[in-house]
């Protein structure tokens, strides 16, 4: 690009205020107390007159500080304040365009108009015909635990570029926005939050009081969410937005459950899951962090008081403990069977040993029992070859059928006694003995130390194991036997399976189809219930009789019939008075206290938005959705129940295509998470903001003490001066360059803030370009004109081809979910072909105003507004904001007729004219391309200043390369620096230097009267007695005796190459 390139207009300022330094030109001063100069020697004159000019260094002296630099001054740029338009109106550009870029002022009103006229909305439900061509997206509603990080960023700008890229095509488009209630998560954030600002706990402020405070806090968070969507673009439909727990939500949750258990899907049953003993409640398996552990391991764990054995209070994990059961009727009085276990303290839940059928060792026990050292427990001896590994540990297993999920089936299969020994909190029973009301990871030191007493404890060593962790409390799991409603999901999971088999469902990239035939053809039941207090209360009645009384219990299965699943409670009682047989007036119905899975009311997500269960216009119109949208790391958790319960409830597919964008983490591969604090808001790349705010934020949020101190540093190494002021069009287009199908994103900050430059550079181009244009007036069928004038040069057409072909390949991009690849291809097109070919061609056309040039001039000023509102139309899917500024600040808008829309965001995206497409027209302007190249290669060879012209020589073997520069020699003149350009001429004089293009270009420039020859050969002399010398060095060792012998291969080819690199600069030379 030339030094008059229109991105070098005007330098960046950054719209935050910058440190700049600043001087005045004055010599510093002497300092105090110097001694004046002394007389200077013959020899130090002579020093002095060979340094003349040069700045003197000053020697530091000790104690004064005069060896120190000065601070320079700064001086601050002040950013002027953005424009403050009414909300709703639209923004005021009568003034001109402002020279320096700042992104709070381009994006400042636009939300707002876009969102008061009504432009995110589709047409009126009942007005959308059948076959209408739809895009229809549910947004994945974020939790509202807090405010969204660059992971929901990324989300929403992959998402507002498909959705303003259907619009612009004609779709009826519709963009549903949302939140959910995220019931764990939710609830132990505000429960931390409680603990931090009361030093209350829930149980102490009460169920009704609790939830009060959930809903401050969502009214909160869930603003910040939307403020923040609506910062990023996001061009949702907000007169639709839903939460997971309002009204319609609500409606659709109940209904759904209710037709479940209709279906006989729904059911209620004691069985083994997770459980949370800090959140006292059953979890997911989404919520659980697994760590592996390479052998003996400290861990802290919350609830407890500590362990006393170790400095920091942790507990010991990653070990197998042996000890002895004794035999009772053995082959001795004496005789112990010594079993291997990683959880000591569930041992006191043992109700057998399991030994392998055909374990020699063991043969002689079979049927017998052992006693238990602390319970006046009789334990039997059982075989079990599906258990029993004869291999690991002793052979012998302990069997805790109510603690361990490898236990509970055994205890099934032999119908064993479930006893459970640690409660809800995670203390132990009742039933412990003198271990009762222990913590649990407190009686397991315990219960060592008990069994060396009785001479039982045999011995501990490392262990590999895996431990499951609860995501949200870092609660190391127990699993545990509770009753729990479940859905049995086998039926919706084999047609979840089917319709990705067949083709009906999509899963991009493909590759993650393999992950969703393993896990739903291996699905188990779901465990919909929860044990909080913030969600879906179930809708199930316990009933029983005013005479029963306390006689009945809801917690004995015997009496699993007494629920009463219902719509409401008065449904709930017709059905309880109609099992009973009495009148309402004797039945007690109790509400079941538990919640749903956040995933139940997620999973309904796509159709209860629209109204479902009810017949609504929304529901007719806009419901299947075209897509789902989403990170990989939800795809079983989130995409395959909402498939499954869309098949089950509308007997249809929710959507027909799943696109998964990739895990976005830290640009050190961490997961981006609050826990960690690493997660960055979106608005502080927005906006910007200083260190001192990110560190803030860390101090105010619930991360442990030791957390906040790591996450600190990071933010110091990463941002020592904060974030600058990015702007949304930037971070949107920084995160699509990111999108690379099927790789997880390491995201740098600074990369994303990186592309801050490129808007600077599109509004500098842009600017530039309206100069340009501004005495043009353009007509509503300017391209069509244009093609049909005749007068295009072979630039102009050049630009209309690539632009023709940018869009085709724009679309088909996008079409196929390729969001890095059409981000790279629209950065190319502003960059590499508008801006640093075509603006600089045309600079010579436009200023040239003559009649003899009017035809060129005008073909050179319609191309370019027609460039610029195409181009500006294909970036602003990626780029709302700045691309509805400058093409609102185009020439001619408001005149151009009834095909002229309001907003850029209504305008047709541009398709792409195959007819249009200039095959010739392109290998001219590359063969240019590579002529310029050589030109400037040349000048810059010989240190030809810009002013000076040269004369140019360009030789072509091909004849079409020919006829294509000699019909561009006035723009190899233009970017080339040349005073004239000739193609094939007769003669090319003596004093050329020359470049090789190809096998069939060679240019060549003139010297003569640019450059001192014998300057210039002196120069080459000097480097060749520099080089020569290395080359007959390497050729004296090369010969030497022994060399092929001793030298290795590896030394010999690296001596052979650099021989070949210094004779070829000799031979240049």
């Amino acid at each position: 690009m030339s030094s008059e390139s229109p991105i070098d207009v005007k330098p960046e300022t950054a719209a935050p205020a910058v440190d700049v330094p600043m001087t005045d030109g004055k010599d510093a001063e002497t300092p105090a107390g110097d001694e004046p100069p002394k007389k200077l020697s013959k020899k130090a004159l002579k020093k002095l007159a060979k340094n003349k000019g040069k700045p003197k260094k000053e020697k530091p002296k000790w104690g004064d500080g005069s060896g120190k630099k000065k601070k320079e001054a700064k001086k601050k740029v002040v950013v002027p304040p953005p424009p403050q338009t009414p909300y709703g109106e639209k923004k005021d550009l009568s003034k001109p365009i402002q020279e320096a870029y700042y992104p709070s002022h381009v994006e400042e009103g636009w939300q707002n108009w876009w969102e008061k006229c009504g432009f995110y909305k589709p047409p009126d439900p009942t007005t959308v015909a059948p076959d209408a061509k739809k895009f229809t997206m549910v947004i994945p509603p974020p939790n509202v635990t807090g405010s969204l990080h660059l992971g929901h960023a990324l989300t929403a700008a992959v998402e507002d570029t498909l959705t303003r890229w259907h619009r612009m095509r004609g779709d009826v488009t519709l963009y549903v926005p949302g939140t959910d209630h995220a019931g764990i998560a939710t609830q132990s954030v505000v429960e931390k939050m409680l603990m931090k600002e009361s030093g209350i706990t829930r149980h102490e402020l009460g169920r009704e009081k609790f939830i009060e405070k959930v809903w401050e806090w969502k009214e909160e968070y869930g603003g910040k969410i939307t403020h923040q969507l609506r910062s990023l673009g996001s061009s949702v439909d907000w007169s639709r937005e839903r939460f997971t727990m309002d009204d319609m939500c609500s409606e659709a949750v109940v209904e759904a459950f209710n037709q479940f258990h209709e279906k006989g899907l729904l059911y209620r049953q004691r069985r083994m899951g997770n459980w949370s003993c800090a959140l006292k409640s059953a979890i997911s398996d989404i919520e659980v962090d697994y760590i592996e552990l390479e052998g003996r391991t400290f861990l802290n764990v919350p609830n407890h008081k500590g362990n006393p054995k170790d400095p920091k209070g942790r507990y010991e994990f990653g070990t197998l403990t042996e000890f002895a059961y004794p035999v009772l009727d053995g082959n001795s009085p004496d005789e112990k069977l010594v079993v291997a276990t990683t959880r000591l303290e569930t041992m006191l839940g043992d109700t057998a040993v399991a030994v392998h059928p055909e374990d020699p060792r063991y043969k002689h026990l079979h049927g017998k029992f052992v006693l238990h050292p602390f319970i006046d427990r009789k334990i039997p001896i059982i075989c079990d070859a599906e258990l029993v590994d004869m291999e690991f540990g002793t052979g012998a297993v302990k069997i805790t059928p109510a603690h361990d999920p490898n236990d509970y089936k055994c205890g099934i299969r032999h119908k064993l006694e479930f006893i459970s020994v640690i409660n809800e909190a995670g203390a132990m029973a009742d039933n412990c003995a003198e271990f009762s009301k222990m913590m649990r990871y407190d009686a397991r030191i315990a219960v060592e130390e008990a069994l060396k007493e009785k001479g039982l404890y045999v011995g501990k060593k490392p262990n590999k194991m895996r431990l499951g962790l609860c995501s949200r409390s870092k609660d190391v799991l127990e699993p545990m036997i509770t009753p729990q409603w479940y859905v049995n999901c086998s039926g919706m999971a084999k047609r979840s399976v089917d319709a990705v088999r067949n083709g009906d469902l999509k899963i991009i990239p493909s590759e993650h189809e393999k992950t969703w035939y393993y896990w739903l053809e291996n699905i188990q039941d779901w465990c919909v219930s929860r044990q909080l207090w913030w969600g879906h209360q179930i809708p199930a009645w316990f009933a029983i009789t005013k005479a029963e009384g306390d006689s009945i219990s809801k917690f004995d299965m015997a009496n699993n019939d007494r629920w009463i699943v219902a719509r409401n409670e008065e449904d709930a009682m017709k059905k309880a008075v109609e099992k009973l047989g009495t009148n309402a007036s004797e039945i007690i119905l109790e509400r079941d206290e538990d919640v749903l899975d956040t995933w139940f009311s997620s999973g309904l997500f796509p159709f209860s938005v629209m109204g479902w269960p009810n017949k609504t216009a929304d529901l007719k119109a806009f419901y299947p959705t075209s897509l789902l949208e989403t990170g990989l790391d939800i795809l079983f958790f989130w995409v395959a129940r909402m498939v499954m319960m869309g098949l089950q409830l509308t007997d249809t597919l929710p959507f027909h295509t799943v696109y998964l964008h990739a895990m976005v983490r830290d640009k050190d591969g961490r997961k981006m998470s609050k826990s960690l604090g690493n997660v960055i808001d979106p608005l502080e790349v927005i906006n910007g903001c200083t260190l001192e705010s990110l560190l803030s934020k860390l101090d105010k949020g619930n991360l442990d003490p030791k957390e906040v101190i790591k996450a600190k540093k990071d933010q110091e190494a990463d941002f020592p001066d904060g974030i600058p002021e990015c702007g949304s069009d930037a971070l949107r287009f920084g995160l699509l360059a990111y999108t690379v199908q099927g790789r997880d994103v390491n995201l740098d900050i600074k990369r994303v803030v990186g592309y801050r430059q490129f808007c600077n550079k599109l509004w500098n181009a842009t600017r530039f370009a309206l100069q340009f244009v501004s005495d043009f007036k353009p007509t509503c069928t300017l391209l069509e004109d244009i093609m049909s004038s005749g007068k295009c040069a072979v630039r102009d057409k050049y630009m209309i081809s690539r632009l023709t072909k940018t869009s085709a390949t724009v679309n088909d991009l996008l079409e196929n979910y390729k969001f890095g690849d059409a981000q790279a291809t629209m950065y190319a097109f502003w960059m590499d072909e508008l801006c640093a070919v075509y603006l600089e061609l045309i600079k010579p056309v436009v200023y040239d105003e003559s009649k003899e040039n009017e035809d060129a001039r005008w073909a050179a000023q319609a191309t370019l507004w027609v460039a610029l509102e195409t181009g500006l139309r294909m970036l602003h899917p990626m780029m709302p904001y700045v691309t509805e500024e400058l093409w609102q600040r185009l020439p001619g808008r408001g005149t151009l007729g009834d095909a002229e829309e309001r907003s850029i965001m209504l305008m047709p995206y541009p398709e792409g004219n195959c007819s249009y497409e200039n095959h010739d027209a392109e290998a001219s302007m590359e063969l240019t391309n590579k002529i310029i190249g050589a030109c400037r290669s040349l000048r810059q060879s010989y240190n030809i200043a810009n002013k000076n012209l040269t004369n140019f020589f360009v030789k072509i073997t091909s004849t079409a390369g020919e006829t294509y520069a000699k019909a561009q020699t006035s723009d190899i003149c233009t970017l080339g620096k040349g005073k004239s350009v000739l193609i094939n001429p007769d003669s090319i004089p003596q004093s050329v230097g020359i470049v090789v293009v190809d096998d069939e270009t060679s240019v060549y420039m003139d010297l003569a009267g640019m450059v001192d020859f014998d300057a210039e050969i002196a120069k080459l002399k000097k480097s060749l007695l520099k080089t020569q010398p290395a080359v007959d060095s390497i050729l004296n060792k090369m010969n030497a005796d022994g060399y092929e012998k001793n030298a290795t291969p590896e030394f010999r080819a690296q001596t052979e190459e650099k021989l070949a690199s210094l004779q070829k600069k000799v031979d240049d030379i």
